[in-house]
C-alpha cells in the first residue's frame, strides 16, 4: 500500500491538474526572480524581510540552483554595458536566436569571469547559508525539488512538472526577456538601448515583459509605466509591503507641471532632466506632428519632395548613431526638403545634450535651456513652439 501511493504521489490528479500545478509552481519561481533577484537584489528597489527573503533564496535554490551574486552581477553589467560587446546577452551583438535559445549558455559562460563578480557582485547575501549551501551545492537543491515532485505527485508526473521547473527560468528569462526584449515590441521611452515592452501585459513573467520601462527607470520597484499596463510583480510587492514583509525605496516619477513659467530656471532644468524620458516621449509627439504637417504641404506643392519625406518616416525617431551611413545619408537629403522638418529634428539633439554634457555647470545648463525655448518659440513651428510652452511648465 505503502509503496502505491510512493508511486502515484501524494495527489492523484487529473493531466489538466498536474498541468496546473506545474503552472503554479512555475508562477512562484517567476516571484521569486522579478521580486527577490531583480528589483531587490541587482537594483535595490526594495527592501526585503529576512523571512520573504530567505524563502525566495531556497526556493529559487531548489528549483534553478541560480547563485544571487551571479545573477546580480550579470544583469548590472548588462545594464552598465548595453548593447556593447561587453554585454553578456545583447541580441544586438550576438544575434537574436542566439539569445533567444542559447541565452542560459551566455550567463553561464558569464558567470565564470571573475571580474565581473568582484565589480558588480556587491551587497549581495554572503551569510553562512550562501557560503556553504546555496553557493557550494547547486544540484542539491534541484534534486531536493525532484524528490518533493515525486512524493507530491508520482514518478513521471513529478519528472515532467521539475523538467518544467528547471527549463522556464532560462527559456523566459534568459532567452525571451534578454532576447525578444531587446529586438522586437513596442517603446514607451527613447531609451540608450534598444529595449522594448513585449507586451503590456506582464502577466506571463510576473512583468519583465515591460523591458523597455525597466531600462528607463531602473532602480523603479514598479514596472508598468501607463494605465494600460499590467505588473503583476508590483502586486506582489503591495501585498508583501501590506504584510510588513517589504518596504519599497523608489519607483519612477511622476511628472508634474504648473503654469508656464516665463523664463525657466534652475527647479526647471531639474525637473526636465529628472523626468527626460516623458521629454522625449512628448517631443517626439510634436515631431509627428510637425512630419505630418510638412508632408501634407509638400503633397500639394512638391510631390516629388513628400515622396522623399515619406521614406524618412522609420527613422526619424531614431537616434543617428543608430543608422547605417546610407540611411544617414538619405535622411540628409530628405530633412533639406523640409526647413521646418529639420529644425525639429535638429533641436532634439540640442535638447537632449542637456543630460549628456556632465562637465556644463548648472547656470550654464540653465542658460542653454532658456535659449533652446527661445529659438523653440520664434520659429514659427507650431508644435515645437507649443512644446516649449509644456516644457516650461515642468515642476
Amino acid at each position: 500500500m505503502e509503496s502505491s501511493v510512493l508511486f502515484s504521489g501524494v495527489f492523484d490528479l487529473p493531466w489538466w491538474g498536474y498541468v496546473l500545478a506545474a503552472i503554479g509552481l512555475t508562477h512562484i519561481t517567476i516571484v521569486s526572480v522579478t521580486v527577490f533577484l531583480h528589483r531587490c537584489q541587482a537594483h535595490r528597489a526594495l527592501d526585503l524581510h529576512p523571512l520573504a527573503s530567505h524563502f525566495f533564496r531556497l526556493w529559487l535554490w531548489m528549483t534553478t540552483g541560480m547563485v544571487t551574486k551571479e545573477w546580480a552581477a550579470i544583469h548590472r553589467k548588462h545594464h552598465a554595458k548595453c548593447e556593447t560587446a561587453e554585454d553578456p546577452h545583447s541580441p544586438q551583438q550576438v544575434g537574436i536566436n542566439r539569445v533567444l535559445w542559447g541565452g542560459v549558455f551566455l550567463y553561464v559562460k558569464e558567470s565564470y569571469n571573475r571580474e565581473t563578480m568582484t565589480r558588480y557582485g556587491h551587497g549581495t547575501p554572503d551569510d553562512w547559508l550562501e557560503r556553504n549551501v546555496y553557493s557550494r551545492f547547486s544540484i542539491l537543491g534541484i534534486t531536493l525539488m525532484g524528490a518533493a515532485n515525486v512524493m507530491l505527485f508520482g514518478v513521471v508526473p513529478g519528472a515532467l512538472i521539475l523538467v518544467t521547473q528547471i527549463a522556464w527560468i532560462p527559456f523566459w528569462a534568459a532567452g525571451v526577456i534578454n532576447g525578444i526584449g531587446h529586438f522586437w515590441g513596442y517603446r514607451n521611452w527613447q531609451t540608450e538601448d534598444a529595449s522594448t515592452n513585449i507586451v503590456p501585459w506582464g502577466i506571463i513573467i510576473g512583468g519583465e515583459e515591460l523591458h523597455n520601462n525597466h531600462h528607463a527607470y531602473a532602480t523603479s520597484a514598479k514596472l508598468s509605466n501607463k494605465w494600460y499596463e499590467i505588473d503583476l510583480g508590483w502586486m506582489y510587492i503591495c501585498l508583501l509591503e501590506a504584510l510588513g514583509l517589504a518596504q519599497v525605496k523608489k519607483v519612477a516619477p511622476t511628472p508634474r507641471f504648473t503654469d508656464a513659467k516665463r523664463a525657466v530656471d534652475s527647479e526647471t532644468l531639474q525637473a526636465v532632466i529628472t523626468h527626460r524620458y516623458d521629454v522625449l516621449a512628448k517631443y517626439a509627439k510634436s515631431l509627428k506632428r510637425t512630419y505630418a504637417e510638412e508632408l501634407g504641404k509638400l503633397r500639394r506643392l512638391a510631390p516629388h519632395d513628400a515622396y522623399v519625406l515619406r521614406s524618412l518616416k522609420g527613422w526619424l525617431q531614431r537616434d543617428e548613431k543608430s543608422l547605417c551611413e546610407t540611411e544617414r545619408a538619405n535622411l540628409k537629403q530628405g530633412l533639406a526638403k523640409s526647413r521646418a522638418l529639420l529644425t525639429v529634428y535638429s533641436m532634439r539633439a540640442e535638447l537632449a545634450s542637456l543630460w549628456e554634457r556632465s562637465s556644463a555647470s548648472r547656470e550654464q545648463l540653465v542658460r542653454q535651456l532658456q535659449d533652446w525655448c527661445h529659438r523653440a518659440e520664434a520659429s514659427g513651428i507650431r508644435p515645437l513652439a507649443e512644446f516649449s510652452h509644456r516644457l516650461r511648465c515642468y515642476a
